[in-house]
């Protein structure tokens, strides 16, 4: 069982000093399966590797079951276990790469804390969902996933091939996230563990996940798999990754801040109607509205004959829920039906499901990004996802003034994480479009403008140099 790192970060040695581990020293470590070895097979100022190796003890493991207690059958005896990348590599990486997994260094935390160039390649990976599973799973984080199958038996290659890959993972990352990105994800693959699953299981996945499963379109399949599909447990761990609270019901709770601020100047409504203008003026005809939330302007593009396609994407399952019966879409026609559906995603993963439209909508969702995944999002949507047109609406922080009854210094809504002013948003929407090749980008003010504060809404229009419509 193998797994190996390689960075080309130089100095490329340097990926001692993260791991915590000498790369000129052969390093053992016993676990209750077996030993766990580390060692380096190549050391240099330009490419480092540093390898994991078990030797799992087939006794060792046939012991543990029975300490367990009930029959021992032959496949205790005979499996696969001791030769796969399984949950034995994630209890692995915990602990001889515990430092380095909670991105502590001393002396050298400004490594640890920097994104560097990395390759994970794994022997013998179990992924009982195939390739495209394993795309599923990586690619969303950034991930450039090389996958070469076994086959079942080479001497009867119309038997085709079997669920294990050898693998190569290519990433720009922090060391500890991509650590953690294995140590959840390996045993998903596979779908089983070598051990009891309990609570505590729950309170590791979301310690391993944290900042990143939340927002994973497979998170469902990924908190099921690891734990066992435990039902108790999974919604559990559901629970605390998407708290209730965090989806509104504005229909039946009433409004939020924001729309108490802004409904006396009608602005979702001048919005929307935006929106539709820039759409229509350039023709698109097939349309994702990222962060749709409950449906309100997909409900207006699916009463537009002119969109033959729309597509929802939100990072709330709840909030989809609620899009879905807004728009009806269990009474809809077949033809009308087929032109709209909804994903579960986020906005800085990759996804390519959502890859190839001539237009992406951001309506009031980029405030609430925290602002050190501003870079992500503009990776995704600008670089990865490309659309042709891309529209981007935002409140005005300077129009904030003259709400009479808001508080200095205070933000529209609670969730927001920022707000721009007028001079902000366009130095951050020009620099977008310059890093991405967007040929032009048009600044528009929705509502009423005041001659010092400007209007309470702010667009942008992003044009792709190469339209795809």
């Amino acid at each position: 069982m193998l797994l190996t790192i390689t960075t080309t970060h130089q100095p490329a040695s340097d990926l001692g000093y993260l791991l915590h581990k000498h790369p000129d020293k052969h390093q053992v470590f016993d676990l209750s399966f077996g030993r766990a070895h580390v060692f380096y097979p190549e050391v240099g100022g330009e490419k480092c590797t540093a390898a994991l190796m078990l030797d799992i003890d087939p006794h060792e493991l046939v012991q543990s079951f029975r300490g367990r207690g009930g029959p021992r059958m032959i496949e205790h005896y005979i499996n696969d276990r001791p030769y796969v990348v399984s949950s034995f590599m994630s209890v692995a990486l915990a602990k001889v790469f515990g430092t380095a997994m909670s991105g502590r260094s001393k002396g050298r935390q400004e490594l640890s804390d920097c994104e560097i160039p990395l390759e994970f390649n794994m022997t013998a990976l179990p992924a009982r969902g195939g390739a495209g599973l394993l795309r599923d799973l990586f690619e969303p984080l950034g991930y450039e996933v090389i996958a070469q199958a076994y086959p079942l038996d080479p001497a009867y290659p119309e038997w085709g091939d079997s669920h294990y890959f050898d693998v190569a993972l290519k990433t720009k990352a922090r060391l500890r996230d991509a650590l953690s990105h294995l140590y959840v994800l390996i045993p998903v693959l596979d779908k089983d563990k070598h051990y009891w699953v309990g609570v505590d299981e729950v309170e590791k996945l979301l310690k391993r996940g944290e900042g990143w499963l939340k927002a994973h379109p497979k998170r469902e399949l990924i908190t099921a798999r690891y734990l066992k599909f435990q039902s108790s447990l999974t919604k559990m761990a559901e629970a605390a990754l998407i708290p209730d609270e965090e989806v509104v019901d504005t229909e039946e709770s009433g409004e939020s801040g924001e729309e108490q601020f802004e409904k006396p100047l009608n602005l979702n409504e001048l919005r929307y109607g935006k929106v539709l203008d820039v759409l229509k003026a350039h023709n698109a005809k097939r349309v994702v509205d990222l962060g749709c939330g409950e449906g309100r302007l997909l409900k207006r593009l699916l009463n537009e004959r002119t969109f033959d396609e729309i597509v929802g994407v939100d990072v709330s399952s709840r909030a989809l829920d609620y899009a879905g019966q807004r728009l009806r879409l269990d009474q809809l026609p077949d033809k009308q039906r087929e032109r709209i559906k909804l994903l579960h995603g986020s906005l800085i993963y990759r996804d390519s499901r959502i890859r190839g439209y001539d237009a992406a909508v951001c309506v009031e969702v980029v405030e609430h990004l925290e602002p050190d995944r501003l870079d992500a999002f503009e990776k995704v949507l600008f670089g990865y996802t490309r659309p042709g047109l891309v529209i981007i609406t935002t409140p005005n922080r300077e129009y904030n003034a003259r709400f009479g009854n808001m508080e200095p210094g205070k933000f529209r809504h609670p969730d927001h994480r920022f707000e721009w002013t007028r001079r902000e948003f366009r130095e951050w929407a020009t620099g977008v479009a310059e890093r991405n090749d967007y040929c032009k980008v048009e600044f528009s003010s929705i509502g009423e403008e005041d001659e010092v504060l400007g209007a309470p809404t702010q667009m942008a229009a992003f044009e792709f140099k190469k339209p795809a419509f």
